[in-house]
């Protein structure tokens, strides 16, 4: 391909879904389809303006083409979380702007959350398990109902996950985040409150991002402050919790725990996660789902629209320079 005329302003817009599949998209730019899944890039990267990242594609292979869009004015990730992402901050032109996909996973990964946390306590894993051996374990369970769930992490999708455990007569439900804040169902406390409520906590819920300050956030201090028999669920990412302390608590039988997260992750064969007592894992499955595309194209084609106008962006969470 040509080398872009630096005298020729980028207007290239790369997408990893087709620009006649989203719909509505506004006129005035080149749509160019690029979705990490081949080697060659289809178009001169120094053209491009904004860029949307592939999503569930390899980290490394996403971020190759930005040290060569020397045009750049904004990036779009189709994830809430954009670690992969910080780290080529650097090499993006100063004044461009990196956009997380805030809201985008808050249906799909609040419904994985409530799923997670009802098989586990209803013990569903266990009776899949019978029913591949012909065994009828009846029994009593645990309910969600009447329990205290706290939900760690009170954004967006922490906000979704409280709007469907609503229905099931929770005890009580308290919500944590970076700092306090009031909402119409009441108080967020911060971070350094989380000690005094977890004793309390028959369920707990990981949904925070991954940054310095959670990165193993849930270890062994974390883990001994819940009760005998809580149960853990992590929708977040695999290294806000410790694995091997966790895998010490769920070893002794004292917790059990829903991951769609590890660390590591994927998970290898044979790790002692995946046959630990009283765990359910699935493998990082709560973006993807049926939600997602509408909600991704509905993202991209508003987000586009203000970058056409000139209006702010949505979700910026960091800026170049």
């Amino acid at each position: 391909m040509a080398p872009a005329d630096p005298r020729t302003p980028a207007n290239d817009v790369w997408l990893p879904i087709p620009a006649d599949e989203i719909g509505g998209l506004p006129d005035g730019f080149d749509y160019v389809h690029w979705d990490a899944g081949q080697p060659e890039f289809p178009a001169d990267p120094a053209r491009c303006a904004f860029y949307v990242v592939p999503y569930m594609k390899d980290p490394q292979v996403c971020i190759r083409p930005l040290t060569e869009m020397t045009g750049l004015r904004a990036v779009q990730s189709l994830t809430a979380g954009i670690e992969h992402l910080l780290p080529a901050l650097h090499q993006l032109p100063p004044g461009a702007r990196l956009c997380n996909a805030r809201g985008l996973h808050d249906a799909s990964t609040a419904e994985l959350a409530l799923t997670l946390t009802l098989a586990s306590l209803r013990g569903i894993p266990e009776f899949v398990r019978g029913q591949d051996e012909g065994r009828w374990l009846n029994g009593f369970r645990p309910a969600l109902a009447d329990k205290t769930v706290v939900i760690v992490g009170y954004g967006s999708i922490g906000s979704a996950i409280e709007d469907r455990l609503t229905p099931f007569e929770c005890a009580r439900v308290a919500r944590i985040a970076r700092t306090a804040r009031e909402t119409v169902r009441g108080p967020v406390l911060p971070l350094t409150e989380l000690p005094a409520v977890l004793p309390a906590a028959d369920v707990v819920i990981i949904a925070t991002p991954l940054t310095d300050a959670t990165r193993g956030l849930v270890g062994s201090d974390f883990l001994a402050r819940m009760k005998d028999g809580a149960l853990l669920v992590n929708v977040a990412r695999g290294a806000v919790v410790n694995t091997e302390a966790l895998l010490t608590e769920l070893e002794s039988g004292r917790l059990r725990a829903a991951l769609d997260v590890t660390d590591p992750e994927p998970l290898p064969a044979g790790h002692p996660l995946w046959h630990a007592p009283g765990v359910l894992v699935t493998p990082h499955v709560g973006g993807p789902s049926s939600a997602f595309l509408p909600r991704a194209k509905r993202l991209v084609r508003d987000q586009l629209t203000r970058f056409a106008s000139g209006d702010p962006l949505c979700n910026v969470v960091a800026t170049a320079g």
